[in-house]
């Protein structure tokens, strides 16, 4: 380590981690802290500082870094390498029951348990949009927003706006040359993509897809995905968001998460002529997904805003059911994944304001729920349905159970549903109970106490 720190001239050292809500925090140290001591008992911080991490009179938590999670940060004037860490309590250094790390490490404990499967393997899709800035004022007085595009402004020769939309090609892709900057840095920090593009949005939505890891890993992968496209379109003056809904009646941010289990190195979620090529374990998980999903929700769409992308019109789906190659469903089998080793299915619901350790973590919890009863997502009213769910009659349409529409509605589901989270001690009971609690008080009431701009235009002459 010291080798490294002296051949690439290093003058900081920053230790990287994750509250429970999913942001991104750090402390920097210099390089004459790096010994052997760093490694096993870290850096003493107060916890208290973040909710739902731990209380005021047991705040003393110590951050200890990853080996195997170094880079060379690349935002940084003065040369640093960046470590992710892991909590720990700061007098036992045993890990910290709500360190989202290690509540991503206890699902891959206990999935090995189970016997079912050694690894979870995932991929998820990184949407998000460039902006050139965001105008915000709030008081009691004032409540407003303006978002100006970085893109979707130009006039074509017939004085007609032009957006790239999906796949879009430069010039109406002006935020290409973003994107290959942030893979490339990416990729020099050790994140391979598998592509980049334009999304759907006319106003400079994109998308990144990066190569398929470990859940854990993929928490890591997450975290540096986020920080390098917000630090990249920083770099360039304008600002990136993965916030799931900031432009009314255009397409929402997702996050899918593509998934699949695999034992003794075989994907045991592929058996060539079933369902999609689909084995009986896919689809025992996919009813456990389903029959959880109500309050999986309050933590893979952990925010307001989240319910605002789920509604019908749009590609976010709004019905618990699977179907193959149908972006309308819950859980969509992707079509072009016929290879065994990728055999997978992709859970549509979740955006990026999730804790993508919590959020991993609770899918396959779900999943092995419905692997260990065996439950079948046919009889169980999931599917498959292979058509388009919104020309169905009301009457075919009321056999689909409906996902949440509110993040309120998704923490009550989650109060009533969560013994599934509890198994092999990967979630506990108070931190559900805190995560319900913190949520409602510093989200959903401050929005819904605070008067919308479109109820003073539709009620001020009442």
């Amino acid at each position: 380590m010291r080798a490294a720190i002296r051949k690439h001239g290093i003058k900081q050292i920053d230790l990287k981690f994750t509250d429970l809500f999913g942001r991104w925090h750090h402390i920097t140290v210099p390089p004459s802290r790096v010994n052997e001591k760093l490694f096993t008992d870290g850096v003493g911080f107060d916890g208290s500082n973040f909710p739902g991490l731990s209380s005021i009179e047991e705040g003393d938590l110590a951050l200890v870094p990853e080996l195997e999670t170094g880079y060379l940060d690349p935002f940084r004037t003065e040369p640093a390498i960046s470590f992710i860490c892991r909590i720990v309590e700061a007098d036992s250094k045993q890990p910290f029951s709500r360190d989202p790390r290690a509540i991503s490490r206890k699902a891959e404990v206990f999935l090995k348990k189970t016997g079912i499967a050694d690894t979870s393997m995932w991929g998820p899709e990184f949407e998000y949009y460039v902006f050139e800035e965001v105008r915000v004022k709030n008081s009691n007085k004032t409540c407003s927003y303006e978002i100006i595009p970085g893109e979707g402004l130009r006039k074509d020769q017939f004085g007609l706006w032009t957006f790239a939309g999906y796949h879009g090609l430069p010039p109406e892709d002006v935020m290409v040359d973003i994107r290959d900057e942030t893979v490339s840095l990416l990729d020099e920090s050790g994140v391979k993509s598998l592509y980049h593009h334009h999304e759907v949005g006319g106003h400079g939505q994109v998308e990144i897809e990066v190569e398929f890891r470990p859940l854990t890993k993929m928490g890591d992968i997450s975290m540096m995905v986020k920080h390098f496209a917000r630090m990249t379109a920083h770099r360039h003056g304008k600002i990136a968001t993965f916030m799931p809904k900031p432009l009314y009646n255009e397409p929402g941010n997702g996050m899918h998460f593509h998934q699949f289990l695999v034992k003794n190195g075989v994907n045991i979620f592929y058996r060539k002529g079933g369902y999609a090529d689909l084995s009986a374990a896919a689809h025992h998980y996919i009813a456990g997904l389903l029959k959880h999903a109500p309050s999986l929700l309050a933590f893979t769409n952990p925010s307001t805003n989240s319910y605002k992308r789920l509604v019908p019109g749009f590609e976010a789906p709004v019905n618990c059911f699977f179907s193959l190659a149908n972006r309308s469903a819950a859980i969509r089998i992707p079509k072009y994944a016929t290879r065994p080793e990728y055999k997978r299915l992709e859970f549509r619901p979740p955006d990026a304001t999730c804790n993508a350790y919590v959020a991993m973590a609770a899918q396959p919890m779900a999943g092995i729920d419905g692997i260990r009863n065996k439950l079948d997502p046919a009889k169980e009213g999931y599917g498959p349905y292979d058509v388009n769910v919104f020309e169905m009659s009301p009457k075919e349409k009321s056999r689909i159970k409906p996902i949440p529409t509110s993040f309120a509605e998704a923490l009550r589901e989650l109060d009533r549903d969560h013994s599934y989270l509890l198994e092999g001690g990967v979630f506990t009971e108070s931190m559900i109970k805190d995560w319900i609690r913190l949520k409602r008080e510093r989200e959903i009431m401050p929005v819904r106490n605070r008067p919308h701009p479109l109820e003073i235009q539709m009620y001020l002459d009442c």
